[in-house]
């Protein structure tokens, strides 16, 4: 569970920080509503798997 956690957050992090240099330049309502959705879906199965795991009853 201590590595899905940290892989998580770095893996996040990672993502955050590009997607947000790419809002950045582009600067598109559209593409920042999109984005701000993938990283609430991103975040929200990162906690799914970290209480229920990889294989758990919530897949």
């Amino acid at each position: 569970m201590m590595r899905d956690f940290i892989a998580g957050i770095i893996g996040i992090a990672m993502v955050a920080t590009f997607l947000g240099i790419m809002v950045w330049w582009v600067k598109a309502v559209p593409l920042i509503i999109i984005v701000v959705g993938v990283l609430c879906l991103l975040i929200y199965d990162w906690i799914k798997t970290l209480r229920f795991g990889v294989g758990g009853p919530g897949r």
